[in-house]
């Protein structure tokens, strides 16, 4: 969801501006795992855009109301059941082991593999459009 809002992406744009004023507001509670940053940072670091990189990580680093979990060994646990029964790749099973340790209420995502995951409210970006 963050790369879609950061790279202003046309097709997610007015869902992405509506989950980060939500997020901004006083009241407001997100949960990102550290796992999320790792990602946001790989393709600007790959193309050898430190400035982006930078960018990126100064704007996460300091969002609003979001807390930053760093998987633990219950996450990883959790993470390697997920792996094991929906076939999840290992970056996207740590990220929804996280909310759920985290006891988010739902995740944002645009990953439909995360949607196999039972009790977890995932919300698919693209089934907005």
């Amino acid at each position: 969801m963050f790369i879609y809002h950061f790279e202003a992406n046309a097709k997610y744009q007015a869902f992405t501006d509506l989950i980060v004023e939500w997020l901004e507001e006083a009241d407001s509670h997100g949960i990102s795992s550290t796992i999320t940053l790792t990602e946001m940072l790989v393709k600007p670091l790959r193309d050898g855009d430190v400035a982006k990189a930078n960018l990126y990580d100064g704007l996460l680093s300091t969002f609003p109301n979001l807390h930053w979990v760093t998987p633990d060994l219950d996450v990883a646990r959790l993470a390697a059941h997920y792996r094991a029964n929906y076939r999840l790749k290992t970056i996207d099973a740590l990220i929804a082991a996280t909310a759920v340790h985290a006891s988010a209420t739902g995740l944002i995502t645009n990953d439909t593999a995360l949607s196999r995951i039972e009790n977890l409210d995932v919300l698919v970006l693209e089934t907005l459009l």
